[in-house]
């Protein structure tokens, strides 16, 4: 599979840029001397990936303790993130929007579906902005947010 090659743990991560749900601009590289947890969802508006998100707003705490910004991804544009982080009374994690080029970031990093949106995916980049983790799971399976918890907790 692609997406292996281009997310080996100890690789070099891409820097980018994405707006959130507010038009504010989040950049990688800003996350400095910061783990990130990159966690990527095909689509807003789908059970599985409200659940998803959900779990990064409920865990918000956690992962400052354990110096991380967690972020969600998909390629819906940014009204539609904003609509669906208010719906989900999502105010604490940023939902970026890999919208335009549609699904670049995705792209680059080796996830994206050729049904256009990317894997379902967790990606925790390092404080050195290499990969630590990198995992995809079944488009309909929810990840154990509890599992990527303990990884951040060996970093």
């Amino acid at each position: 599979m692609a997406a292996q090659k281009v997310l080996k743990v100890g690789t070099k991560v891409r820097d980018f840029s994405l707006k959130d749900q507010n038009s504010q601009i989040f950049q990688l590289s800003g996350c400095k001397d910061k783990k990130v947890l990159l966690s990527f969802h095909p689509l807003a508006w789908t059970p599985v990936c409200a659940q998803q998100m959900k779990s990064l707003e409920k865990n918000n705490k956690v992962f400052q303790k354990l110096n991380t910004v967690a972020v969600g991804i998909s390629v819906d544009s940014v009204p539609s993130k904003s609509a669906w982080a208010k719906s989900l009374k999502i105010s604490q994690t940023r939902l970026l929007a890999d919208f335009w080029p549609h699904g670049g970031v995705a792209k680059a990093y080796g996830i994206f579906r050729e049904e256009g949106f990317s894997e379902r995916a967790n990606i925790i980049v390092d404080r050195n902005g290499r990969i630590a983790l990198a995992k995809t799971y079944p488009i309909g399976q929810l990840p154990d947010i509890d599992k990527i918890i303990e990884h951040l907790k060996l970093l």
